[in-house]
């Protein structure tokens, strides 16, 4: 029997500080804390230029006026959802369906293409966080210096601009819950009644409640979200392909890493471009090593991108030894960019397009709900006729008042009992009770099929069917 023993692996956790580090051994445990080095580059000025352009959009759109009001806003008491010249209803919900299957499409074809860039670059969550990122180094310095601060007795003046930091991030929360509620209230009227006190539960409740959420979101959770709690983190594996791009190290260039001086040539020290720097590691919003290949908490943001081209660029090595690539490329092989799986999820998303537009021109300006009164089918009146009770909903979805006019076909000689003329203010439900009535001997049947009328100043007429019952 051979008495060769077996070698035993060494896997007794290293000693590190969860509050100053992120231990190399546990990179998952939410514990670690990630203290993120400032990235400056081509792919850092589109994430920031991008960023604020989302940023700004977000935070003005409610401010818009649109005639009386503002031109978003998404009235769930009043079941309106306003855009600009146009108010939908519940009815036209159908709308908000079809708007989702494109957003998800839309986002599975990015995906498949290019990897997890809404992740890096459009995310709120990336956005917010790396505006907390800023003024966290300018407060209280770069990573390395905070990572020191924090493994220190606390001082007045660290107290000071951490107290300045989180007077910051708060309210950068507060006006991010403005900002949100105030698409589905009056934006004006809720910062004005928070600030005065006269403001509602509800309203204040949302603003706090979101402003809770972004404070520690981009505060204090940070990455935990991207790795722990995310779901696109966790099902983008099923759209990733080698065909997809993403960040990459360039292995065959870089390896074997070690320090040099810029004098030497590295083929004569026996090695590769990467002088194992790890900046590509301090610069990682998540704290990967993206030298490890690809993984799933990697967001595509391209910092470490631009932190080692730099280092190239000051060794006077070729940029590029980490880039946007594909797995077939780092393989040395060919990318396909048009493949089944990518030209079936943007075939869908056109579709669904087509299907949204289809569907928004059909929307009417106007609407007409009949109900029949249900507590007396029909009765007879005083001049001898059957008399049936309906009450009219006329619904006006522009943006300015409008003069209807109603009718009614498929009963002879109809006696109406009400106003057949009305105007409805912009954005109003009218409900009108109205009365039919109709000589008996010129029913043939019991129950008649009906049609009421609603025509606008434009001659648009839509029609909504009903009954007229004489007898049961």
């Amino acid at each position: 029997m051979s008495q060769e023993k077996i070698k035993i692996k060494d896997v007794t956790p290293q000693q590190f500080n969860p509050k100053t580090h992120k231990g190399s051994d546990d990179r998952f445990n939410p514990s670690n804390q990630i203290y993120v080095r400032e990235s400056k580059g081509t792919y850092q000025k589109l994430r920031r230029y991008g960023g604020w352009f989302l940023l700004l959009l977000f935070t003005l759109t409610p401010w818009i006026p649109y005639g009386e009001r503002q031109a978003i806003l998404l009235d769930i008491g009043n079941q309106q959802f306003n855009f600009f010249g146009t108010t939908l209803f519940p009815q036209d919900l159908t709308l908000l369906a079809l708007l989702l299957v494109i957003a998800a499409f839309g986002l599975f074809f990015l995906t498949t293409f290019l990897g997890r860039v809404w992740c890096g670059y459009l995310c709120p969550q990336t956005v917010w966080t790396f505006m907390y990122i800023w003024f966290e180094e300018k407060l209280e310095g770069p990573a390395n210096k905070r990572r020191k601060q924090d493994g220190m007795p606390l001082t007045g003046n660290l107290a000071l601009r951490k107290a300045a930091k989180h007077i910051a991030w708060f309210s950068i929360a507060l006006a991010t819950g403005f900002t949100f509620t105030g698409y589905f209230v009056p934006v004006k009227d809720l910062v004005v009644n928070f600030f005065t006190l006269d403001a509602e539960f509800w309203p204040v409740f949302w603003v706090l409640f979101f402003a809770g959420c972004t404070y520690g979101n981009a505060g204090w959770m940070r990455s935990i979200m991207c790795i722990h709690m995310c779901p696109y983190a966790r099902f983008q594996s099923a759209m990733f392909d080698k065909d997809t791009y993403i960040v990459g190290y360039h292995a065959e260039r870089g390896e074997a890493r070690g320090p040099r001086s810029r004098k030497k040539d590295p083929k004569e020290l026996g090695l590769g471009d990467c002088i194992d720097c790890n900046l590509c590691v301090q610069v990682c919003p998540t704290g990967i090593d993206i030298r490890d290949g690809l993984q799933y908490e990697c967001i595509n943001c391209g910092a470490c991108i631009d932190a080692c081209d730099k280092t190239m660029d000051r060794m006077g090595y070729p940029k590029g030894l980490i880039n946007y690539t594909t797995e077939h490329k780092l393989a040395g092989e060919s990318t396909k960019v048009m493949r089944p799986k990518l030209i079936g999820y943007g075939a869908v998303m056109l579709i669904m397009i087509g299907l949204f537009f289809a569907q928004v021109a059909s929307v009417e300006p106007m609407g007409l709900d009949v109900l029949r009164d249900r507590n007396q089918l029909f009765r007879i009146n005083s001049e001898g006729f059957v008399e049936n009770t309906y009450t009219l909903k006329i619904i006006n979805k522009t943006q300015q008042s409008q003069e209807y006019r109603l009718s009614v076909s498929g009963l002879e000689d109809a006696k109406w009992y009400g106003s057949q003329t009305i105007t409805v203010k912009a954005g109003e439900v009218l409900s009108l009770p109205i009365s039919l009535g109709a000589d008996p001997d010129e029913l043939a049947k019991p129950i008649s099929k009906i049609q009421f009328n609603l025509k606008n100043s434009n001659n648009e007429l839509i029609q909504t069917e009903s009954r007229f019952i004489k007898k049961l």
